[in-house]
């Protein structure tokens, strides 16, 4: 006799369990369990997962939920109930049942309806839930005729299918309760059975199960007041740790291997269901499809000016893939693309030229889906769509951000609210998160885990176990800290659980009949919106089509831009017709101006560019393939460059080869040409060839070994030298692996080259279309503000009257600042701003208070447009503007008080009127420190000056006119400025260095600080430090830019001690200082105990005396002793001496 577990909860409950699914099943294949059901809570999430993982494991699959039941006494404690799935029906009725539980749900939280179980009770089984059940609640309130009538009630629903539910877990009236579920088994000869209600597999796993529930609940562990629901008995336990739990009750544990006979649910895999597509009467799917492509192909070749001669090749290629379309079942699919993006390019959203594979398809670029011509860039249909080996299509589609929800509504539309769904995501417990989680549940200041979550180094990918051994002082806490071990050590047993549900970016289903046949469905708290319970994959696995609506913030970019165009040049353009030889254009990139250019605009990108100095658009197309890890480590990219530019020869191992590889060098780049090797020398298929692709690319040793042979044979057959053979298959291997989709880099390339036309041709008004793009984002708009600068476009500040939401176009030379990129104004206060503003221009600040929604545009905003300089055009003192800000909305409110009552204030005839009237307390103008600070809060930059201003004097004695010239390699400077961006890189030998921008109100200049710099000066470097750095200035030869190799760095208060000889203050003559001596003594005291020399100057019309002041009177020369000083003594009689 065995026991099976029939109550689990996995990592896909969200709330209560620290189950993987993959370790469930190697503990079950462990303690030899044939059987095994999960049972997550009120959801189906892991099914597929675990359906597919159990089956692998030669483990049977059993699927159900710990569903909620509604409890109409008390609605916040809902009842338990766990369903199990006996066969496809009760798969199906369960699906039902949970998507009700989301669709239609009126509580806080997803709970079943008893109505809802009439007629969808069918190939389910029923597990009464425990204590916690309807049953056991009633057995424990001593309610025993209502328990006898709910049991009368779950019978009739599921007659020979309801159990009874037992656990011994340690919980409190367990024991009573069992005495009681006996009773009424006994009473109605009903069967009992076990279960663990499984929340962890070991017991050692205990208390990170708890952490994870603390997490989810908000509590801490220390907290003697948060609930305890759980004990550490609900673990994996052995069969024979259960037999032994229920040896008085021996049926129970029988009963657990019975109900496992009885379950044999199944999940439909690798079958395809396509949606239906409606065609015109009298034509079937497949001739339309034939029909919509010929006419398609026409138009296109129409524009592309073909004769009957080279007519021939498309119209070829386009019956050969229709017919492996029509044959394995795809029409219907080409048609659902071709439709949805046709609507969108009708409701000018704007739409990718192609992604990924898909672009290979000629099929597809006479319907429309793609916008690039595959033939003349050797794109290959069968890299997209396999005859050889059928899988399902996958169009990735790139729409313009701001349209993209739009098209997804239509194909809902199209095909119906239910049969179209996005797809759910889930979020993990990712390495910086769950330090900062686990810290919160152990109760550790803010501070002290903040300091830890720091320490892991902000990369993609990054694990807690990666950040113990790239970060040093990491390392170094963790083994000397017991808290931060104890942290850490509890983080790691959390990391990487499913800790969220949200919905995909892009994935959007569509099924043939309603989606609830197929996948049960969730509803976010507080949404409307459905989404599958399965993810991508699983969705992809149970043969469902998914279409991937991508947005892309280039596709805006360009779109806003020929908007900007067409309002400012009135000049209507048409992207896609843009020559591919611009000179210009390539000259632009050659200069390595790319910044705002997409997929060339990084720092690696813009380097490779310098080598390669691209001239034609195949050139454009290989910078997207070469720029990646593979090919860059792997010599490809140097092969590459050395024979463009004649440094290396080009040859190839056999005369067929040239054609292939003529545009590459000689260089397979990409995975089209290993596919055409294969067909032209050894006589492969297109399609047997992409089986050699994809096992070239996995490189699994038998499958190459056997292909090698095909290859070697195929090719003697052609008449190839059989050592030829060899060496060319060996030199296919060698760069298979890095091989690029060319399909996909054609068609980004085809972007890549539309945005850097337009930065050519059209630089402000692409350069406005970039700022507003991503305004929210200040590091990014910082970046394009100073590519501005290096464009000599001028970039106005915010004007409450002149600027829109966007950035705009003034001149070829001037954009206008957009309101919508300061920090704190949103779309709805810069909505109604800007209705207003059209009735009339705004004419002060009471003006402005008395004209918009307060509700709208409240204290917070109108304080940001203050601080941001919006008003200064009005009133150039902020500090006065700040001042009257809470009389000028006391009037607005008076104002609108009266406009509600229909009366004036019975003291102010005028009241109406004086609200407008600007009545601005007149202050002092704020310091321009102050001034510059509120720029960075609601800016994120400087706009109006830069904090070096102040010490412009001072700096001018200390830092080095920095002019590097480009025949020396190598000059010392000191230099001074503000730090603006902050990365850091470990090197090979697992050090950190790091890379600061720093700003000095007139350059910017990148200064790499080496690991042993670095680690000197490394609690120095947070952003907006003045940092004074002395080091090695060179020319930046791609950027152009300056760089400065350090070797020391200095705040300024260190740089005076470092470089200054003394602090100096001049004082008239002695009749000053002894009636002020107490007054600078008490300026001074603060300060004393540096070692930092004080001199006075005496002076008087005649005669300079200096004094050297002993070592007692040295100071530490910070900003605050040098501002108090030139506040007494005035600005030019404190000087710091160098």
């Amino acid at each position: 006799m065995t026991f099976i577990h029939l109550r689990t909860h996995t990592e896909f409950s969200l709330i209560d369990s620290t189950i993987r699914v993959e370790d469930l099943i190697d503990a079950a294949v462990q303690t030899k369990i044939p059987a095994l059901a999960i049972t997550d809570h009120m959801n189906l999430f892991a099914a597929v997962k675990f359906y597919k993982a159990a089956l692998e494991a030669g483990i049977k699959p059993l699927l159900g939920v710990d569903a909620l039941l509604e409890n109409t006494s008390d609605p916040l404690q809902p009842f338990h109930l766990t369903l199990l799935c006996q066969n496809t029906q009760g798969y199906k009725n369960l699906t039902q049942l949970i998507s009700k539980a989301y669709t239609e749900n009126k509580t806080q939280t997803p709970q079943l309806q008893y109505a809802w179980f009439e007629n969808r009770t069918d190939g389910l089984i029923a597990l009464s839930g425990g204590r916690e059940g309807d049953i056991g609640l009633a057995l424990l309130s001593k309610q025993l005729a209502r328990a006898d009538k709910l049991l009368t009630h779950w019978l009739t629903l599921f007659p020979d299918r309801f159990y009874l539910e037992l656990q011994r877990t340690g919980r409190p009236s367990e024991e009573i309760y069992i005495r009681g579920a006996l009773s009424l088994a006994k009473k109605f000869n009903l069967p009992v059975v076990a279960t663990n209600d499984l929340r962890f597999l070991k017991p050692e796993d205990a208390e990170a199960h708890e952490a994870r529930v603390c997490i989810h609940a908000g509590w801490t562990l220390q907290d003697h007041r948060r609930p305890r629901p759980y004990t550490p008995e609900q673990y994996f336990k052995t069969a024979e740790e259960m037999k032994t739990l229920f040896s008085d009750i021996p049926s129970a544990i029988e009963n657990t291997v019975e109900i496992a006979k009885r379950c044999s649910p199944t999940i439909t895999l690798d079958k395809v269901f396509l949606p239906p597509f409606e065609t015109p009467e009298g034509l079937s799917t497949e001739d339309f499809l034939i029909k919509e492509s010929q006419e398609g192909l026409q138009k296109r070749l129409i524009q592309l000016q073909c004769n009957e001669e080279t007519q021939k090749p498309y119209t070829t290629r386009l019956e050969e893939e229709l017919k492996v379309i029509c044959k394995i079942g795809f029409a219907g699919y080409f048609l659902i693309v071709a439709d949805f993006i046709r609507w969108a390019k009708n409701q000018d959203i704007p739409v990718g030229p192609g992604r990924g594979s898909g672009a290979g398809s000629l099929v597809a670029y006479a319907l429309n889906i793609t916008n690039i011509d595959p033939l003349p860039y050797g794109l290959l249909f069968e890299r997209f769509l396999n005859p050889e080996r059928v899988s399902m299509p996958d169009f990735d589609i790139d729409f313009c951000m701001d349209g993209r929800d739009r098209v997804i509504d239509y194909v809902a539309s199209r095909y119906g609210q239910h049969r179209v769904s996005q797809i759910i995501t889930f979020g993990t417990m990712a390495a910086k998160a769950v330090i900062r989680d686990v810290g919160r549940v152990l109760a550790h200041p803010y501070g002290f885990v903040d300091k830890i979550a720091k320490l892991i180094p902000f990369e993609l990918g990054m694990t807690l176990e990666k950040a113990l051994e790239q970060e040093p002082l990491l390392k170094t806490r963790y083994l000397q800290e017991e808290e931060v071990k104890t942290l850490i050590d509890l983080a790691l047993k959390l990391e990487g659980l499913t800790r969220n549900a949200g919905k995909h970016a892009g994935g959007v289903v569509v099924t043939p009949t309603t989606l609830t046949d197929f996948t049960p469905l969730y509803c976010e708290p507080g949404s409307t919106h459905t989404v599958t319970q399965f993810d991508k994959d699983d969705v992809e696995a149970i043969g469902l089509v998914k279409f991937d609506f991508l947005g892309l913030r280039t596709l805006t970019i360009i779109h806003h831009t020929l908007q900007n165009i067409h309002h400012y040049k009135k000049l209507s353009l048409d992207i896609s017709k843009i020559p591919l030889q611009d000179e210009a254009t390539f000259s632009l990139l050659k200069s390595c101006a790319t910044t705002a250019v997409f997929q060339l605009e990084s720092r690696g990108m813009k380097d490779l560019i310098r080598r390669l100095q691209p001239d034609c658009f195949e050139e454009i197309i290989a910078l997207v393939a070469l720029f990646r890890p593979g090919p860059l480590q792997s010599g490809m990219v140097d092969d590459f460059i050395n024979r463009k530019h004649g440094r290396a020869n080009v040859t190839y191992s056999h005369p067929a080869l040239e054609l292939i590889l003529k545009q590459t060098y000689g260089v397979i780049l990409y995975q089209e040409q290993v596919m055409q090797i294969a067909q032209v020398l050894a006589g492969y298929t297109l399609g047997s060839a992409d089986l050699l692709r994809r096992a070239m690319g996995k490189k699994k040793s038998g499958e190459m070994a056997k292909q090698r042979e095909i290859f070697t044979k195929g090719a003697i057959k052609n008449n190839v030298p059989e050592k030829t053979a060899q060496q060319i298959f060996d030199l296919m291997e060698k760069f298979a692996g890095y091989g690029f989709n060319k399909s996909h880099s054609a068609a980004y390339a085809l972007i890549s080259y539309q945005t850097a036309w337009l930065k050519t041709h059209y630089t402000a008004e692409f350069m406005a279309a970039v700022l507003s793009s991503d305004m929210d984002n200040t590091d990014k708009t910082v970046l394009f503000l100073q590519e501005c600068k290096h464009l000599e476009l001028t970039v106005l500040p915010p004007h409450i009257n002149e600027s829109t939401h966007h950035f705009a176009v003034v001149s070829d030379k001037i954009l206008r600042y957009g309101l919508g990129a300061i920090k704190g104004v949103g779309i709805n206060a810069l909505e109604n701003i800007l209705a207003a503003r059209q009735i009339k221009l705004f004419e002060g600040l009471f003006d402005f208070c008395k004209r918009v929604d307060p509700f709208k545009v409240n204290r917070k905003v109108i304080e940001a447009l203050l601080r941001s300089g919006s008003f200064d055009e009005i009133c150039k003192n902020r500090a006065s503007l700040m001042k009257s800000l809470d009389h000028a909305i006391k009037a607005s409110e008076q104002f609108h008080r009266n406009q509600h009552h229909k009366q004036t204030d019975l003291f102010d005839s005028d009241a109406d009127e004086s609200s407008s009237k600007e009545n601005l307390i007149k202050t002092e103008e704020w310091s321009e420190q102050e001034r510059l600070k509120g720029e960075k809060e609601t800016l994120g930059l400087y706009l109006s000056g830069h904090p070096l201003a102040r010490y412009q004097q001072e700096l001018s004695h200390l830092v080095t006119p920095f002019q590097p010239q480009p025949e020396k390699k190598e000059t010392r400077v000191v230099f001074a400025g503000t730090i603006t961006t902050l990365r850091t890189r470990l090197t090979k030998k697992n050090e950190k260095m790091a890379f600061i921008m720093m700003d000095n109100g007139t350059i910017q200049c990148e200064v790499v600080f080496f690991p042993e710099s670095f680690s000197k000066i490394q609690h120095l470097l947070s952003e907006e430090n003045i940092l004074v750095v002395e080091g090695n200035a060179s020319l930046d030869q791609f950027t152009q830019g300056y760089k400065i190799i350090c070797q020391n760095a200095f705040t300024l208060e260190q740089a005076r001690q470092h470089y200054a000889k003394h602090l100096l203050m001049k004082i008239k003559d002695q009749k000053f200082m002894d009636e002020h001596a107490q007054t600078l003594k008490e300026i001074i005291k603060p300060y004393l105990g540096g070692k930092f020399p004080l001199c006075i100057e005496y002076y008087n019309d005649n005669l300079k005396v200096k004094i050297n002041l002993d070592s007692q009177w040295h100071v530490n020369p910070h900003d605050d002793l040098l501002s108090g000083l030139m506040q007494f003594l005035g600005k030019d009689a404190v000087e710091v001496c160098y």
